[in-house]
């Protein structure tokens, strides 16, 4: 089913009925329609499906970057009228600033809203570091750093102003299978630790199966809800074993309908 049957109070993000039309050079073009699903407080959601199915629309319906055309988005039950402090988000393109350190670009965040209650920047700056494990990188710039050390410093950024919700678009589609491996073990590490609501898009269906509590599966564009699979409840997960391979055959099996 779509929609959990959590208590409206454990329910962190809520999607009802969604959908979302664009205006193209030929007319209307409908990229999502009557997308229903939510996330509970502390879950790790995936949002999987093929390319151009609308999960990245939906990704920035979430975040307040677009509107829906119809339906209704909430956050913490309150319907998302924009970008907000209470869902961080980190992209596939990593958008640090280029003349700001790692220390500097984790910090941002913090300039605009200032430090959570008990810490100060600094303090919340070198945790946030010591989180993703970038502490002794914190005076170099982006152009000195890996495409896996980017993609944690953007956490370490999104994490910086202690938001609820982790919002997650495709961020390690450009690193390389075995980046991608430590990459997933880290983020699991850090949602274990922080727990965070993560909200994640990919269109890599292991990638889905391995890291969540739920993997929501959209059909070809228009996207909609088309099933959603819960894989094996036991961490760390083996990717040979039976269930976990049972459960991406069941992803699989959406996208080859």
């Amino acid at each position: 089913m779509a929609l959990t049957e959590a208590s409206d109070a454990e329910v962190q993000v809520r999607l009802d009925d969604v959908a979302k039309t664009y205006d193209g050079e030929n007319g209307p073009v409908r990229a999502v329609e009557n997308a229903s699903f939510d996330a509970t407080r502390g879950e790790f959601v995936s949002v999987v499906g093929p390319s151009g199915c609308g999960k990245s629309t939906v990704f920035r319906i979430i975040a307040g970057l677009e509107t829906a055309t119809e339906g209704r988005v909430t956050v913490g039950g309150a319907p998302v009228e924009g970008p907000g402090p209470d869902r961080g988000m980190v992209f596939q393109d990593d958008a640090l600033f280029p003349w700001r350190t790692v220390a500097g670009n984790v910090r941002y965040g913090l300039e605009e809203v200032g430090a959570p209650e008990g810490f100060t920047v600094s303090e919340r700056v070198d945790y946030c570091l010591d989180l993703v494990g970038l502490a002794d990188a914190r005076d170099q710039y982006p152009r000195e750093l890996s495409g896996g050390m980017r993609q944690r410093v953007g956490i370490a950024r999104a994490l910086a102003v202690d938001p609820p919700i982790l919002l997650m678009d495709e961020p390690f589609a450009s690193v390389d299978e075995r980046t991608k491996a430590t990459l997933h073990r880290e983020l699991l590490e850090i949602w274990d630790e922080t727990g965070k609501t993560v909200l994640f898009v990919t269109h890599d269906i292991d990638e889905a199966v391995y890291l969540s509590d739920r993997v929501v599966v959209f059909s070809e564009g228009p996207g909609t809800v088309a099933d959603v699979v819960e894989p094996p409840a036991a961490r760390p997960r083996d990717r040979t074993s039976t269930a976990f391979t049972d459960a991406k055959a069941a992803v699989l099996s959406q996208f080859e309908e």
